[in-house]
Parts: structure tokens; sequence; C-alpha cells
């Protein structure tokens, strides 16, 4: 395999705008999170939970500024909408079901509706990068959503932040644990399925 030159490489580092630049912190948050989390597993110090969910908020708050960056400066790309995909499923799909999983969703229940969890989100990605033109009707932008946003799943870590703060943790995970045919499922684990069914939907959200 032909490894492409450095003169190339960084003709492509070049091209990237401003925005993409806050896309690829999206991303950097994100992987910092799941770094975050294994580290709690290892050390079981909470404060590990605390720095990984924190770093989901700084991934979002990325989220956010590098679309307004880009409608400032008139500036966007198929790079770019690419670019802000992968980033939110690092930072919004995998983060959050590794984060759920550090806490101690890890039942085997638990970990098909985390995969499955996941694997909405990337769908959801996929369908508004394959609709987006559509949606926009020849705007800028698209003036609504079809199914909620991948980075809604801010909201379950949040809820994981509070759960961490009151050492809901493990053994001690709200709504418990029950067992089905010999295998796990902790409750909580349903949010994620929640999220996940609202993420492939057919609802219509507008964006803002």
């Amino acid at each position: 395999m032909k490894t492409p030159s450095p003169n190339k490489a960084f003709s492509m580092i070049r091209e990237f705008t401003l925005a993409d630049w806050f896309t690829l912190g999206n991303a950097v948050c994100g992987m910092g999170a799941m770094f975050s989390i294994m580290t709690y597993l290892q050390t079981r110090d909470v404060v590990h939970v605390y720095f990984a969910c924190a770093l989901v908020l700084a991934a979002f708050i990325f989220d956010v500024l590098d679309g307004r960056i880009a409608r400032w400066r008139q500036k966007s790309s198929l790079l770019g909408r690419e670019l802000d995909s992968l980033a939110d499923v690092i930072s919004f799909g995998v983060a959050p079901a590794l984060i759920a999983y550090g806490c101690g969703m890890q039942g085997l229940y638990d970990r098909i509706l985390l995969t499955a969890f996941v694997a909405c989100g990337v769908s959801r990605l996929a369908r508004f990068n394959i609709t987006a033109e559509a949606l926009s009707q020849g705007q800028d932008k698209v003036k609504y959503f079809e199914g909620t946003p991948i980075p809604t799943s801010l909201v379950l870590v949040l809820v994981l932040f509070v759960a961490a703060m009151q050492g809901a943790l493990h053994a001690s995970l709200w709504w418990g644990q029950v067992e089905i045919a010999g295998f796990i499922l902790h409750p909580l684990v349903l949010l994620f399925a929640l999220s996940g069914a609202l993420m492939v939907s057919r609802i219509k959200i507008p964006k803002f």
C-alpha cells in the first residue's frame, strides 16, 4: 500500500477551516472522556467519572461552536460535515456508552442495549448526512431534524454525573438490577435504549 507523502498530508490540514478545528476539539474531548472512564475502572476514584462527564459537556460546547463559526464565516464543506459526524459518534455515542459501562451497567443485557444505542447514533448520523440537502430545501442549513440529534445523549451523561455525586454506582445504581435467564439487566440502561430509539425515529424536531 502506497504511503501518502507528507506534502499531501499537510495539504489536507491546510484545507481545514476554523470550524473544522473546533470539530476536532469535539473529538479530542470525546477521547479524553473515554480515557477518563477507563482510568476510573482502574483506580475506582470517582473524580475520573466527573472528568469523563465534564469532557462530554466540553465536546458539546465545541459541537455548538463549530456550527456557529461555520455560519459566521460562511464556510462549510463536505469535509466539515463528515468530520462533525465522526466526532459526534465518538463524543456522544461511544463515550456515553463507555461511561455507562464504567458506572456499573456491565451485565449482558446492558452491553447489548449500550451497543444498540451506539448503532442507533451511527445510523442517525448516516441518515442525516444523506438527507441533509433535501431537508435544507435550498437553504444554508436544515430546518428540522428527523429523530433526536445524537448530542442529546448529553442528558444521559448528566444523569450519570448526578448518580456518581450521590454514590449511586455499580451495586448502588438507581433502580437496582434484575436477573433474566441468568443474565443481569440494570433498568437504568433502558434510558439509553429510549434515547437510541428516539434518534432513529421519524420525529421532526425544529432546528434553531
